[in-house]
Order: structure tokens, then sequence, then C-alpha cells
């Protein structure tokens, strides 16, 4: 039984994301993403104007005029949305969770692309694969996804990102747009052999998820830090700039190995940040990848 509460949270998300999505994405997102190919619809008669290319010279030489062949896009797509939703993703300071970042960002991919009539899937992962949403078209498939998104109570507490990439790999057989969620705060060599496999048999798009202050730790005294994955705690006097800027470094470093990673299997990455708004960052890659496909 779904609790009032829950319902509530449901139908938010549903009324925001929807709107997002028809007033600002919906196309953006169909120009970023093309169908399959070019299937074959029709032949009609020669108007100025169409591409002499599309000539049906064996039409038009048993008619005596000049015909073209028309073509229509086989638009529909299979698309995975990968949600890691291990205990890291439970941090957030500046009003927002990463979580609930994550799930909005996750509805509005899922409203987009059934509004393009394409297929939809669900993966929740921790260190295991948690759920599996098979991909379907239709809102109420969408709306049991943001369900799964805001209610689903993982086992797990680590990040497995390398064996939930392997396991979609085994899932989908057929080619999909693959939109891989996380922190990323893993080492990349732990992930990025899986990453790579995965990238060659899908239309693979990580989203990275942070929040500033795991780069910027400010001076607020002696303070507890815990890792919500491994649990293990360690006390940190954050008056000290040699302690802060340790931390910094170590952060970077990361992110700085991370994005190498990315660069290396040539993949662009989203980026989105607790307290701002994602619709933007969604545009600019939508741009991005249209005009990429344009050379």
């Amino acid at each position: 039984m779904i609790s009032s509460e829950l319902l509530k949270k449901i139908r938010k998300i549903e009324i925001k994301t929807s709107h997002l999505v028809t007033d600002l994405l919906a196309g953006r997102y169909n120009s970023a993403f093309k169908g399959r190919g070019m299937e074959f619809e029709e032949v009609r008669p020669y108007a100025v104007g169409d591409d002499v290319r599309t000539i049906d010279w064996n039409v038009s030489a048993r008619t005596g005029e000049p015909f073209i062949k028309k073509f229509r896009e086989e638009r529909e797509l299979t698309v995975i949305i990968a949600v890691d939703v291990s205990d890291s993703l439970g941090f957030g300071t500046r009003g927002q969770l990463k979580r609930e970042l994550v799930a909005e960002l996750a509805a509005t991919l899922a409203y987009a692309a059934i509004r393009n009539n394409d297929k939809v899937g669900l993966m929740l992962f921790t260190d295991r694969v948690e759920c599996f949403v098979p991909p379907r078209k239709g809102v109420r498939h969408v709306l049991r996804i943001i369900r799964e998104l805001l209610a689903f109570e993982p086992e797990g507490s680590g990040t497995d990102l390398a064996g939930a990439l392997e396991e979609l790999n085994r899932a989908i057989k057929r080619r999909a747009v693959v939109f891989a969620i996380s922190d990323y705060q893993q080492d990349p060599d732990d992930w990025s052999p899986s990453m790579k496999h995965s990238a060659l048999r899908h239309d693979l798009i990580p989203v990275v998820v942070t929040d500033r202050r795991e780069l910027d730790m400010p001076d607020v005294g002696l303070v507890e830090l815990k890792d919500a994955e491994t649990g293990r705690s360690v006390f940190l006097d954050t008056s000290r700039r040699r302690i802060r800027n340790r931390f910094a470094r170590f952060a970077t470093d990361l992110v700085a190995s991370r994005d190498r990673t990315f660069r290396r299997m040539r993949l662009d990455p989203i980026e989105v940040e607790t307290g701002d708004s994602f619709v933007e960052e969604l545009t600019r890659y939508f741009q991005r990848r249209e005009r990429r496909q344009r050379r």
C-alpha cells in the first residue's frame, strides 16, 4: 500500500518534471537522440525543391514522370536509466540531497523518452543490482519509475558501478541509450574497464551528481566525518588550513582522474550539482550532442 505522503511526492515530481519536458526539453531530446535509422515509407511525385538525390529512377523510368523516395525516421529507442542508490547519495548541503536531485533528473529523462515514443527502463544499484524495471512505454510506466526512485529501500550501502554495467550488458541485448547516474566517488580504475565495454555496446552517457562541499571543506572546527558507504569515521580539525588543503587535493585529484577517464573513452558527461537547476545542464548537453550529429 502506497502512503498518502509518498503519493504526494510522486505527484509533485510528476507535475514538475512533465512540465519541464513539455515546456523546455522535449524538442531538444528529440533532436539530440535520433532513431535507429531511416525506413522507406512511399514514393511520391517530384516537387520543386526536393533533393534530386532522393529520385527513384526505376519508378520514374516506368511512369515517364520523376518520383522521389520518401523516408521516415525509425524513432523508437530503448532508454535505460541506471541509478546509484548507495548511501553516499544521501549527502547534500544546499537544501537538497543528491538522491533528491537524482529522482527529479531521472524522472525528467523518463518523461522526455516517452514523449518521443521511446521505451524507458530503470536499474537501481548499490554494491549489487537492487531493482530492474524492464523498458516499456507510457505515462503509467513512468509513474512506476518515479515510485521506485522515491520509495525503494536498498539493501546494500556501497557502490559497484562496474557490476551494474556488466549486469546491464547481460540484460539488454540490443543497443540502448544508457544514462549512468552516480556521484562517481570510486576510483576510476574500479569501473573504467566495464564502462569501456558498455560504451562499445550502448550509447552510454555518464551523469555525475555532486555537492560542492565534497570539494571544499569549510572551517567549522573539530568534526567527525563518516563514510556513508563503509561506516568508517575519522575526526578532522577543519580549523587547520593544512587539513582543509589536503582534503581539497584528494577530492580534486579524484575528479581529475574521473574526467581523464571519460575523455579517454570519448564520453561526454552531464554534470549536475545539488541546489542548482539541472535543466540548463541537460539543455547544454542536448545542444552539444545535436551539433556533433550535424558534423
